[in-house]
């Protein structure tokens, strides 16, 4: 048996092995792929369910009802609760890739060879979800979005889905391990919240030395009761900075508002007629709806 033969053996023993974890979802006129996280637990690609909350789940040869439990467009994960529990077992978690390593997409029957294209740090999504690490794959997607991604080992990197531009990303296993259990208990991700709706602003040349900084976020309205008004920030004010984060840097206030600093206090350092104040501020979590 010559290399190629061998590779190609090795790989479809693999999804035969790990495709009983991956389970397809009923969602329209195709099929979409989830991952069993738990015998009565499946996860998917949020952005893949649309409005919809039943499905049904077919795995060996079993169909199930399942039920949306709950769902984070932060980090694209959507959770359902089976009806009743599947069999399957997730591979153990693998190691933090490297570009150029091979990783295995399995959808619901279905498979595609990638290559790790890039590899990051912990980052945040444009809805504000924190994702524990980079991972972006050279390859394309389609209904098998939702599926199971594994290293060149067989160790669960986590689960696909579709990004900017249409880039396929790798949203982490610790990443889905962190949500699940939050989303099955109150249907969201708890989100820090300060209440106040804002514009980012030039700050005038005359203020530039009092700020420290050229551009600030001024405050345009706030909520009755929110943890900005309480702390006595007023319509008006320039924030220039939270909790260290200035406004006008290359990154986002949710990483402020993460869901453990909830409940916290940080100081908002703001310009109020172009005098300098320090307030503090305790975090709460966004109200839904």
């Amino acid at each position: 048996m010559d290399i190629i033969e061998q590779l190609s053996t090795a790989l479809a023993d693999r999804v035969a092995a790990t495709g009983q974890s991956v389970v397809s979802l009923r969602l329209g006129s195709r099929p979409r792929a989830g991952i069993l996280w738990r015998p009565n637990v499946v996860v998917t690609s949020e952005q893949v369910v649309g409005d919809r909350d039943t499905v049904t789940v077919a795995h060996g040869g079993q169909e199930v009802a399942a039920k949306l439990a709950g769902r984070d467009p932060g980090t694209n994960v959507a959770v359902f609760r089976l009806e009743t529990p599947l069999t399957g077992t997730l591979p153990p978690v693998g190691a933090a890739p490297r570009v150029g390593s091979l990783a295995l997409m399995i959808g619901a029957g279905t498979a595609r060879l990638a290559m790790v294209h890039a590899v990051g740090p912990e980052w945040h999504s444009m809805a504000g979800g924190r994702i524990e690490a980079l991972i972006r794959l050279d390859a394309r997607l389609g209904a098998d979005e939702g599926g199971m991604v594994l290293d060149q080992a067989g160790g669960l990197l986590g689960m696909s889905t579709s990004g900017p531009r249409r880039r396929v990303l790798v949203i982490p296993a610790a990443t889905i391990s962190r949500v699940v259990d939050p989303l099955l208990e109150h249907g969201h991700m708890p989100r820090g919240w300060l209440g106040v709706g804002l514009q980012s602003v030039v700050i005038p040349e005359g203020l530039v030395a009092v700020a420290g900084q050229g551009r600030g976020a001024m405050v345009l309205n706030l909520v009755a009761g929110a943890p900005a008004a309480k702390a006595g920030v007023m319509a008006g004010d320039i924030l220039l900075v939270v909790d260290g984060f200035a406004f006008g840097q290359n990154r986002r206030l949710s990483k402020v508002l993460r869901p453990e600093r909830i409940g916290s206090a940080v100081d908002v350092r703001l310009l109020r007629a172009g005098e300098p104040k320090t307030v503090s501020v305790v975090i709460a979590a966004r109200p839904q709806g």
